[in-house]
C-alpha cells in the first residue's frame, strides 16, 4: 500500500491528497509500514532527560506561548549557575543523561553568559547540552553584532552538543506573522539549522501545529525540512506537537483532536523518508494516544521529562513516569530502550 500511494517519493500535491483524503487507518498502516522498514528491530527509544528553562523573560511576545513575561514582570525570572547545577544533579542522581536548555529571548542576555554556563556545566558534569533553538541563536547574533555562523562556533566550543527543533512553529512566513511576527522568519530558522549542521552540531526539528495554519502550510513545512535534511543529513529527530491554547492570546482555538494529531504524525512519518527518528508527543496528547502512535509512525517515546514547564503553562498536564513509558511501550507489543542524544541504545528493558 505505501509504495503503491506514495511511490519512490511525494511531491507536494501527493503528499496533500494523501493527507487529507485517506483514510485514518490506512494512513496509520502506510507509516507504520515505513516505521518497520525504518526501525525493524521492534525498539521504542526515550531519553532519560530534563527540560530546564533557564529564564521565561522574552522580549518576542508570541501570541501562542503562555510561559513567558516580558522584562520587569514581578513572575520573570532566570536561574543561577547554581540552580542550574542543582537540577543537573538531581537529574544525574536519576541516571539522566541529556538536558534541554531553552528559555526566553532575555534582552540582557550575551553569549558570554552562555559560554560561561556551558564551561562550567562540562567541567562538573557528564551530561550531554542540547540547548538553545534555532530563535534563540539568532537572537544572540544580532545582539552582540555577530553572524550565525560565529554565534554557534563559540557555543560549540563552550560545550553545546546539539540543537532542539523549537521555534519553527510552521515554517511559512504567514503563519508566522501572526503567531510570533518578532521571531525569527521560516528562512532565519533554516538558516540556523543548516549552519549548525555545517558545523557538526546535530539537531531536532519540530512542528508545532492546530493553530492558524492550513493543510498546505503543513505539508510545507515538512518539505522544507525534507530539502533542509537532502541537503545536510543534519535533523536526528522530527517532532510534530500540538498546540495548546489555554492561557494563551489565542485561547479561543480548540486544540487539535487526537485523530488529527495522529493523521499529522503519519503523514510525517511518510514525507520526512531521510529523517530516522520520529518522536510521539505524550506531553500534549496523553498515555492512550502516544501509545496508539507507535503505530502512526513513531519510533520514540521521547523524554521522561524530569521537569517541563512551557507546555505545562498552557494547560497541558499530563506526566508519566518511566514505569509507565515502560509499561506502555511493552503492551504495544514493543521493546523499550534508553537512548542517548544522538540515538544509540544504552539499555533495553
Amino acid at each position: 500500500m505505501m509504495k503503491k500511494e506514495m511511490p519512490e517519493r511525494s511531491d507536494r500535491n501527493q503528499a496533500l491528497k494523501l493527507f487529507r483524503s485517506a483514510n485514518l487507518l490506512e494512513l496509520g498502516e502506510m507509516a507504520n509500514a515505513m516505521r518497520r522498514e525504518l526501525h525493524p528491530d521492534k525498539i521504542v527509544s526515550f531519553v532519560n532527560d530534563r527540560n530546564i528553562n533557564y529564564t521565561n523573560i522574552c522580549v518576542s511576545g508570541c501570541k501562542f506561548c503562555a510561559f513567558s513575561r516580558p522584562a520587569g514582570h514581578p513572575e520573570g525570572y532566570l536561574l543561577s549557575y547554581e540552580r542550574i547545577f542543582q537540577k543537573i544533579e538531581e537529574l544525574l542522581s536519576r541516571q539522566g543523561t541529556q538536558i534541554l536548555l531553552q528559555g526566553g529571548m532575555h534582552p540582557d542576555l550575551g553569549i558570554k553568559w552562555f559560554e560561561e554556563l556551558f564551561q562550567e556545566i562540562k567541567q562538573k558534569y557528564p551530561i550531554h547540552i542540547h540547548g538553545l533553538s534555532p530563535p534563540e541563536i539568532e537572537f544572540l547574533a544580532k545582539k552582540e553584532g555577530l553572524s550565525v555562523k560565529e554565534v554557534l562556533t563559540r557555543l560549540k566550543n563552550a560545550g553545546l552538543d546539539t540543537i532542539p527543533g523549537g521555534g519553527a512553529e510552521i515554517l511559512s512566513d504567514r503563519v508566522r506573522k501572526k503567531l510570533s511576527p518578532k521571531k525569527v522568519s521560516a528562512r532565519g530558522w533554516l538558516k540556523v539549522m543548516e549552519t549548525a549542521h555545517q558545523l557538526g552540531i546535530k539537531s531536532s526539528a519540530t512542528m508545532m501545529f492546530g493553530s492558524v495554519e492550513t493543510d498546505e502550510e503543513i505539508i510545507e513545512h515538512l518539505l522544507k525540512i525534507r530539502a533542509l535534511q537532502d541537503k545536510t543529513n543534519g535533523f536526528i529527530a522530527f517532532i510534530p506537537w500540538t498546540f495548546q491554547p489555554k492561557n494563551t492570546g489565542l485561547s479561543e482555538i480548540k486544540p487539535a483532536s487526537g485523530v488529527r494529531y495522529l493523521r499529522v504524525l503519519a503523514i510525517s512519518r511518510l514525507v520526512l523518508d531521510n529523517v530516522p527518528n520520529i518522536q510521539c508527543s505524550w506531553v500534549t496528547q496523553g498515555a492512550k494516544i502516544a501509545q496508539v502512535s507507535l503505530f502512526f509512525g513513531a519510533n520514540d517515546f521521547g523524554s521522561t521529562m524530569l521537569e517541563e514547564n512551557v507546555v505545562r503553562s498552557a494547560g497541558a498536564d499530563f506526566r508519566l513516569s518511566l514505569a509507565e513509558i515502560l509499561r506502555l511501550i511493552k503492551d504495544a507489543g514493543l521493546v523499550p530502550a534508553q537512548r542517548d542524544a544522538g540515538y544509540k541504545i544504552l539499555k533495553k528493558f
